[in-house]
C-alpha cells in the first residue's frame, strides 16, 4: 500500500494562478500532430546513425523494431491518460495522480533532464549541417548554438499561438526534405551496403550483427532517437482545443507518421551510403547522397528538420518546468508568464544550461544522456497507467488504450531495458544524469515537499482522487 503523503498546505495569493495561466484553445489535433512530429523529426536527419557503430545495421534494425513497438504501446497509454487528465504537466501529471508527489516529481525531473539536454544534442547536429554548407564561413559551431538558442527562445516568448504556427510550417518543410531524400536515395540503394561493417569477435557476431548480440542492446538508445520526445504532446493539453479529444488524436497521428519516416531513413540512408561510412556521420542524409544537387537540397532542408525539433522541444521543456514550478516542486518564479502568456524563466533557464552543454561538442554523448532521462520517465509513466487502471477503474477515460495494462506493461519492460542500455553506451554520462536526478530528488525531500501549491491543477487532480477514495 502506498504511503499517504501530507496534502500541500501552501495557500497562494489571489493573483498567484493569474500570473501562471497559459493561453487556452490554441491548438487543434492537426497542430498537436504537427507538434509531435516536430519534436522528433530531427531524429530522422541525424543521431540515430550512431547506433550503427554500436550494433551494425542488424543490431540497430532489431533495436528499432523493438523500440517502435515500445513507443506505439506507450503512446496509446499516454493517449488514455491525457484524455483523462488534461494538464500542462503531461507525464508528471499522470504520475502525480498515480504515484503521489514523490512519483510525480521523479517523473517530471526525468522529463526535464531529457528535454534540457536533447536541444543541446540537436544544436551540435545543426552546427554540423551549417559547417558542411560553409554558411557564413562558420567553422566553429558555438556561434550557431548561440544563435539558435537566442532566436527561438525569443520566438517562444512571443506566445504559444505564434510558436506553434511557426513550428508547423518548419515541420512541413522538414518532411518535404525527407521525401526528396527518399526519391534520390532509392536508385542508389545497394543491399550490400547494409552489412559492410567488419564483424568483431563478439558472441553472435556476423555481417548482419557485426558487434554480436550485445550490439542490439547497445543500439537501443540510438533507436530511441527516432521517436524521442513524442511523449511531449500532452504538455500542450492546457493550450489545446477540447484536449480530451484532440490530444489523443494528435499524438497517435504523429506516431503513425514517425513510424514511416524512421523505417525509410534506417533502410535508405544505410543502403545508399553504407553502414560503415554512416556510423559516425554528423549529417548522414547528405553524405549518403554524395556530391549531388539532391544532397545540397537535403542539406539546406535538413536544417529545417533539426530546427523544428530544437524549437518544439524548447516548448516542451518550458511547459514541464512551468507545471512543476506552478505546483511548488521547483522555485515558483519559474512559472510566471509574460504578457503573451509564455513562461519567461522556464524558457530561458534550461536554454542557458543547454547552451553550456553544447560546448562539449559531443552529440552522441548528449543524445545518450537525453535518452537516459526519457527512458526513466517512460518507466514511471507506464507504471502510472497500470496503477490508475487498477486503482481507479471508474475514472472517466474518453479514450481507452487497446490491450489495457498488457500494452503498457510491454512498454514498461522495454523502457527499463533502455535505461540500462544507456550505461552500456556511456556509463559515465549516464551516471552523471543519475547524480543530477538524485540532486533534484534531494531538493524535493529536504525543501519543496512541504511547500506545494494546493490549488495548482495537478495538485487539485490528486486532491480530488484522494477525496473520492476517502468517500469510498
Amino acid at each position: 500500500m502506498a504511503v499517504k503523503e501530507p496534502r500541500p498546505d501552501t495557500q497562494p495569493t489571489d493573483d498567484y494562478l493569474a500570473k501562471r495561466t497559459l493561453r487556452s484553445g490554441t491548438a487543434g489535433w492537426v497542430l498537436l500532430a504537427g507538434l509531435g512530429v516536430s519534436y522528433v523529426v530531427s531524429g530522422d536527419y541525424s543521431g540515430w546513425n550512431f547506433g550503427l557503430e554500436q550494433g551494425g545495421f542488424g543490431g540497430l534494425a532489431i533495436a528499432a523494431v523493438l523500440i517502435a513497438g515500445m513507443y506505439l504501446a506507450m503512446v496509446l497509454g499516454m493517449a488514455e491518460m491525457s484524455s483523462a487528465l488534461p494538464a500542462a504537466g503531461g507525464g508528471y501529471t499522470f504520475a502525480r495522480r498515480a504515484l503521489g508527489p514523490w512519483g510525480g516529481f521523479a517523473t517530471g525531473t526525468a522529463i526535464l533532464i531529457e528535454y534540457a539536454i536533447a536541444p543541446a544534442a540537436i544544436a551540435t547536429f545543426i552546427g554540423a549541417y551549417v559547417e558542411s554548407l560553409g554558411l557564413f564561413g562558420i567553422t566553429d559551431g558555438w556561434w550557431v548554438y548561440l544563435a539558435v538558442y537566442a532566436i527561438f527562445i525569443g520566438v517562444h516568448l512571443a506566445g504559444v499561438g505564434e510558436a506553434l504556427k511557426v513550428m508547423f510550417v518548419i515541420t512541413g518543410i522538414a518532411l518535404v526534405g525527407l521525401l526528396i531524400f527518399v526519391i534520390a536515395a532509392v536508385p542508389m540503394f545497394d543491399a550490400a551496403n547494409l552489412t559492410d561493417i567488419e564483424p568483431t569477435d563478439a558472441a553472435g557476431a556476423s555481417s548482419f550483427l557485426p558487434m554480436g548480440y550485445l550490439g542490439i542492446w547497445a543500439a537501443v538508445p540510438f533507436a530511441i532517437w527516432f521517436f524521442l520526445a513524442i511523449e511531449g504532446v500532452p504538455l500542450a493539453a492546457e493550450e489545446a482545443k477540447d484536449p480530451a479529444r484532440n490530444v489523443p488524436r494528435g499524438i497517435i497521428a504523429a506516431m503513425a507518421v514517425l513510424l514511416v519516416t524512421a523505417a525509410a531513413m534506417l533502410i535508405l540512408v544505410t543502403g545508399a551510403g553504407g553502414a560503415d561510412a554512416m556510423q559516425s556521420s554528423g549529417n548522414p542524409l547528405v553524405e549518403a547522397l554524395g556530391d549531388s544537387g539532391a544532397a545540397t537540397a537535403v542539406n539546406y532542408i535538413g536544417l529545417a528538420g533539426l530546427v523544428a525539433s530544437f524549437f518544439s522541444i524548447m516548448y516542451a521543456y518550458s511547459r514541464q518546468l512551468f507545471a512543476l514550478s506552478r505546483a511548488g516542486y521547483l522555485p515558483k518564479s519559474m512559472s510566471v508568464v509574460n504578457s503573451r502568456k509564455a513562461p519567461t524563466l522556464a524558457l530561458i533557464v534550461p536554454g542557458v544550461i543547454g547552451f553550456a552543454l553544447t560546448f562539449t561538442g559531443k552529440g552522441s554523448m548528449l543524445l545518450n544522456m537525453a535518452v537516459f532521462g526519457a527512458a526513466l520517465s517512460y518507466v514511471l509513466m507506464m507504471v502510472s497507467h497500470i496503477v490508475l487502471r487498477r486503482r481507479e477503474p471508474d475514472m472517466p477515460r474518453p479514450y481507452r488504450t487497446p490491450g489495457g495494462t498488457v500494452t503498457t506493461g510491454f512498454a514498461l519492460v522495454v523502457a527499463a531495458l533502455a535505461v540500462v542500455a544507456t550505461f552500456l553506451v556511456d556509463s559515465q554520462a549516464a551516471l552523471w544524469c543519475l547524480v543530477v536526478f538524485a540532486a533534484f530528488m534531494a531538493y524535493f525531500g529536504l525543501y519543496s515537499r512541504n511547500r506545494l501549491v494546493a490549488s495548482s491543477p495537478d495538485e487539485e487532480f490528486a486532491a480530488l482522487a484522494d477525496a473520492e477514495r476517502d468517500l469510498e
